[in-house]
């Protein structure tokens, strides 16, 4: 069930990112920080969905750590956009709380993950 939720919640999460990356490109035109945006907003669902197959659960873990890198990497570009000025905290407030509630999601599952090991 758990997987399931980080699944959907980090596949409409990158939708989002996808948008807000188009937005600061064409409202904005940034293109540097919005593409770094777009690659680890986007990667952590791609590699939620590599676990769903992982070989075994040193691999399931590796890949919901490297998920979670990726999340915090995206709060760390969410927060120098919005604080830097090159985009409205309007457009990018509704990221926030999501990346912040899959860092959580993953942290919990990596120490599960571990602990069941």
């Amino acid at each position: 069930m758990a997987s399931s939720v980080l699944k959907d919640k980090s596949f409409a999460f990158a939708l989002k990112v996808v948008a807000a990356a188009q937005n600061l490109q064409h409202e904005q035109r940034e293109y540097v920080l919005s593409k770094q945006l777009l690659r680890s907003g986007t990667a952590i669902g791609a590699l939620v969905r590599e676990g769903e197959f992982a070989q075994s659960r040193a691999d399931f873990v590796s890949k919901m750590s490297i998920a979670l890198k990726e999340a915090n990497e995206t709060d760390y570009w969410i927060q120098l956009l919005a604080q830097s000025g090159y985009a409205e905290k309007a457009n990018l407030s509704a990221l926030e709380p999501l990346c912040k509630e899959l860092i959580a999601i993953l942290v919990s599952t990596v120490k599960t993950a571990k602990a069941n090991a």
